[in-house]
């Protein structure tokens, strides 16, 4: 498509082929896709071409789901920005010295999918007004886990605080009505309670720990790092795919995972792991020392750091539950190991030590 477009260079002549495929940019995911260009007849063009195209296998575009806006400035009465797959892109001007271009790209959750989140939250609320405390924990904690999830590589801090001050209202409302004859500190203390850091934790104690509601704010945000190069799932790279992914369908779950928390490279000398590179898991406080066999005593290393660190730890090697080789011997030990194997004999003349 990007071929048949007339588009021109700074001096008035049609761009090569290549220049004008690359110049046009299309995302598109199922039957969503956005059109990107710099010059808005380019963009006009391909909605005419577009809805051509799918004029002849009987389809349309919807109107309601077509906008032609900028991205930094309002064009004619569309805002700048647009939304795409629950996100909303929004460019913003900034001064010279925050940016060489003279703008930021912002990506953010759309109103329109904060609002469905938080009427989905909100109808869970009322459905449990007469529920237990803990089922209501229950059915929450997924929804608020996936969402924040889904948005937590873009610019969301702020969303998700507004969102966790809206839930708390919410909450509030639902504990008060359950007990109109008691005051608001009763309430609070009942179905509140402090944990850790967190002195506002909608919380129910079962058994010795307590069951805690989730808040949106507690989900870290990671950037998405772009695939590097031309890299593929398939290409065989395991150490790339786990350092990224945390999972790989050749390796162990539980090396795929400490690769990823631990960025692709060893706990011991914090250089990457190679391809080609034998990686070893390892207990940070040996079982033989009391540690437990759980994700946060484990750790992953090359086979010669696992060696060193299991030798100067003095954990007794592959006894202690580590997949890793016995300590190194000391040099007395391994003269005492040796000296029933050699004896001396007289060959031509002179005496030489022999192994036996």
């Amino acid at each position: 498509m990007a071929e048949t477009l007339d588009i021109k260079n700074i001096y008035g002549n049609q761009q090569a082929k290549r220049d004008k495929r690359s110049s046009l940019s299309l995302i598109r995911y199922a039957d969503d896709f956005v059109i990107l260009h710099e010059v808005i007849t380019v963009v006009q063009r391909c909605q005419e071409v577009i809805s051509e195209w799918l004029k002849d296998v009987g389809l349309e575009l919807k109107p309601s789901k077509t906008r032609l806006a900028h991205t930094l400035i309002q064009h004619e009465q569309e805002k700048p920005g647009f939304d795409f797959l629950g996100y909303n892109i929004h460019q913003y001007h900034t001064g010279k010295y925050s940016s060489k271009q003279g703008f930021k790209t912002i990506i953010t959750p759309s109103k329109e999918k904060q609002k469905v989140h938080y009427d989905q939250i909100a109808s869970v609320i009322d459905a449990h007004k007469s529920a237990p405390q803990a089922s209501l924990i229950a059915r929450l904690n997924p929804i608020i886990r996936g969402w924040a999830n889904y948005y937590a590589t873009v610019v969301s801090k702020q969303v998700y605080s507004k969102l966790d001050e809206l839930m708390y209202k919410k909450l509030a409302a639902w504990a008060t009505r359950r007990h109109p004859q008691k005051g608001e500190k009763w309430v609070a203390k009942k179905y509140w309670h402090s944990i850790g850091d967190n002195n506002w934790a909608f919380a129910v104690k079962k058994d010795k720990s307590y069951l805690q509601l989730l808040e949106h704010d507690d989900t870290p945000i990671v950037r998405h790092v772009k695939v590097k190069g031309e890299s593929s799932p398939f290409d065989g790279n395991l150490v790339y795919w786990s350092s990224r992914m945390g999972k790989n369908p050749e390796l162990p779950n539980r090396v795929a995972k400490l690769m990823k928390k631990q960025s692709g490279k060893c706990a011991y000398c914090e250089l990457f792991f190679r391809e080609d590179d034998v990686m070893e898991v390892d207990h940070i406080i040996p079982k033989s020392q009391g540690g437990k066999d759980e994700y946060k005593n484990l750790q992953l290393l090359h086979r010669h750091c696992h060696d060193t660190k299991t030798s100067s730890d003095g954990s007794p090697g592959i006894k202690s539950g580590c997949n890793s080789a016995k300590p190194k011997p000391t040099e007395s030990e391994i003269r005492d190991t040796l000296a029933p194997l050699k004896r001396l004999v007289l060959e031509v003349g002179k005496w030489v030590t022999r192994w036996v």
